[in-house]
């Protein structure tokens, strides 16, 4: 198997929810495993608790993800997108619609950018931003 680069992704209480928003989006299954699965903590408040979630998609794609314990520092969001980019417009259309809408945000509508391709980006509702790129044609890279 192949080196990957795979998201991870931390929340505070809602991995479950966001996870299986992810997989509304992008398909795929989905392993959620909690704390108390693997007796992986003290607090009993925490046991029902993400401790790791994975969703693998039927395009290969592979988005991980957490909630943070208590006892760590969290920050919704920070210092990180996610980018998603290929050929197929209507696949990736299709994704920064389900993003960006239900409680999520747009902040660059999808259209033509300078340099060439469809390019959109979004915050979702749980404060994770996205970038959405559709690869222009070989040969029209720049045109308007």
């Amino acid at each position: 198997m192949p080196t990957t680069l795979n998201p991870y992704l931390g929340f505070r209480d809602n991995a479950r929810e966001a996870m299986n928003f992810y997989q509304s989006v992008f398909g795929g299954e989905l392993t959620l495993s909690t704390f108390g699965d693997f007796q992986a903590t003290q607090d009993p408040e925490e046991s029902e608790k993400i401790m790791h979630s994975m969703l693998t998609t039927p395009q290969g794609m592979v988005l991980m993800g957490a909630d943070t314990p208590n006892s760590m520092d969290f920050t919704p969001g920070s210092a990180i997108s996610i980018s998603l980019s290929g050929d197929d417009e209507t696949e990736l259309r299709g994704y920064y619609e389900k993003l960006s809408g239900d409680g999520g945000m747009v902040t660059v509508p999808m259209e033509r950018a300078p340099w060439g391709d469809i390019f959109g980006m979004c915050t979702d509702r749980f404060g994770i931003a996205w970038l959405v790129n559709v690869n222009a044609p070989q040969g029209t890279a720049g045109a308007p």
